[in-house]
């Protein structure tokens, strides 16, 4: 079989960063708004280096601004999501972008979101849940709005609570309060580190927001003893190894560490990130890898077992994904 056409699962993926950019273009155009500085000449999102990246993507959200929005949205997602084999997915969705962190708003955003996700599930096979995300860089005020919102809707659907963002800004522990809260929601926790930051940035994850999942996580490779404590905690990695090698943290995707983290006993997963955005699909990931490591079809039914593994979903839910796999 093809690795390309396996079942797969994904863990790691933005909202918002999904958004194909003829999307994004027609919303522009139909609300009469100009985003033309935000493409290439081939229609594809245009943006120099990672923090340009995060000026792209927050550009792009001008026009996703009304639950209809985001209805429209998920459903260009998933349906895009299912044509690459993803059976299960989880989102990671802000409150800053669905209502600016009012609560009433974002209730508003994520009943619209969730009715798209029903209506792909029966038309794609595709199970959606969702991760609420404080944006790290909108500071440790507005993450309390965040968590807030996640801690209030938190259920069989909103089922975890993450940060994505500059890693740059403050450090991990300056965001306690909010993870602190979702957590006392019953919300399962990661955050992203161990990409710019630094192994550093994902040991203190770990010991000052208690994640159970790191999104990206790839620097530990540069410390060992962190390498055993992840493995010693049997803490998951949200690996987006595409999405490394365009911004630059690996030249080439033979030079990227997933598999030495695999081998040496981390949990790994693989995603996708923002794609448009990174020029990837699950399909081209799972390609890469073969071409890359040699990962056959055992190699990735065991990634999609680690990765059903650590889904912050319900028993049912895992169990009816555990039986889409296996019939495949």
């Amino acid at each position: 079989m093809n690795v390309a056409e396996l079942p797969k699962i994904e863990l790691h993926l933005h909202h918002e960063g999904a958004a194909p950019p003829a999307f994004i273009r027609q919303l522009a155009h139909e609300k009469r708004v100009d985003l033309s500085g935000i493409f290439k000449s081939n229609g594809s999102y245009d943006f120099r280096d990672f923090s340009h990246f995060l000026n792209v993507y927050e550009a792009a959200c001008q026009v996703l601004n009304s639950p209809e929005d985001f209805r429209r949205l998920t459903l260009a997602i998933l349906e895009e999501s299912a044509e690459n084999g993803v059976i299960y997915s989880e989102t990671f969705l802000s409150p800053d972008f669905c209502g600016g962190g009012d609560l009433s708003a974002w209730k508003d955003y994520l009943s619209a979101i969730q009715d798209a996700a029903e209506e792909a599930e029966r038309k794609f096979e595709i199970t959606l849940r969702g991760v609420v995300t404080c944006v790290r860089h909108f500071g440790p005020e507005q993450s309390k709005r965040s968590a807030n919102c996640a801690a209030e809707t938190a259920g069989d659907w909103i089922t975890g609570f993450g940060m994505g963002g500059n890693e740059s800004v403050g450090a991990q522990a300056d965001y306690k309060w909010a993870f602190d809260c979702a957590r006392e929601a019953g919300l399962q926790l990661t955050t992203h580190a161990g990409e710019f930051g630094g192994p550093e940035s994902v040991r203190d994850a770990i010991r000052h927001l208690g994640v159970e999942r790191i999104g990206h996580g790839v620097r530990a490779i540069e410390d060992p003893d962190l390498v055993h404590e992840l493995i010693d905690r049997g803490i998951t990695l949200e690996v987006c190894p595409g999405s490394n090698v365009v911004l630059g943290l690996y030249p080439e995707f033979d030079s990227h560490p997933i598999a030495k983290l695999r081998d040496a006993g981390v949990k790994v997963t693989v995603s996708t990130d923002d794609p448009p955005f990174f020029h990837t699909t699950m399909r081209r990931e799972y390609e890469m890898l073969h071409q890359t490591f040699g990962w056959d079809t055992e190699d990735f039914a065991a990634l999609n077992n680690t990765a059903l593994e650590a889904a912050f979903c319900d028993d049912a839910t895992r169990e009816k994904v555990k039986k889409r796999l296996e019939k495949q």
